[in-house]
């Protein structure tokens, strides 16, 4: 919006003549009165003026932007202001990381492992296709072949040199294999 004869909201608000050369015009527009005075109480004009001043004219209004965020968020919090924002997403963001790893150990206790494999990292051969390679996609994870099912599995297991592995060991298994789909 252009605003011809009227002073820039830095200029108005710090009651004096809006010219040509403001540093301010450009990005505190009259309509914007608010976004200087937070400046302004945050930072200082002073202070405003030798960062504008520093910086190249593609550069401003960024920085401008950054000021008025930061202003913003002072005033709102003034001991850590954006800071404490950032802080309190990355605590979101963390929470959300668990809820979804607890609800993938989740939905593998129901559905298995060996059902995401497909999707989630083709070409690895889980530790049960060894015993048999007709089992490896029929088994869910937390179950144990028995007799009857593709063949004895005692003929499998000394055929194999594989060992029934125990409750414990086996929930530890499904975490590491949780672990490297996620990678």
């Amino acid at each position: 919006m252009s605003f011809p004869n009227s002073p820039c909201a830095a200029c108005k608000f710090l009651r004096r003549k809006c010219t040509q050369e403001c540093v301010f015009a450009p990005y505190f527009p009259p309509d914007q009165p608010k976004k200087f005075a937070n400046v302004h109480k945050v930072f200082g004009t002073s202070n405003v003026v030798k960062i504008l001043n520093e910086l190249d004219t593609s550069q401003r209004e960024d920085a401008v932007n950054s000021l008025a965020y930061e202003a913003d968020a002072r005033l709102r919090d003034p001991v850590y202001g954006c800071v404490g924002l950032i802080s309190v997403l990355q605590h979101r963001l963390k929470q959300v990381q668990k809820d979804l790893d607890d609800a993938k150990m989740e939905l593998a206790s129901y559905i298995g492992p060996y059902a995401m494999l497909p999707v989630l990292n083709q070409g690895f051969t889980p530790q049960i296709a060894h015993m048999t390679p007709s089992l490896a996609p029929v088994l869910p994870y937390n179950t144990r072949p028995v007799m009857g099912v593709a063949g004895n599995f005692q003929d499998c297991q000394h055929q194999h040199h594989t060992q029934i592995i125990p409750d414990t060991q086996q929930q530890q298994q499904q975490q590491q294999l949780l672990i490297f789909y996620d990678m």
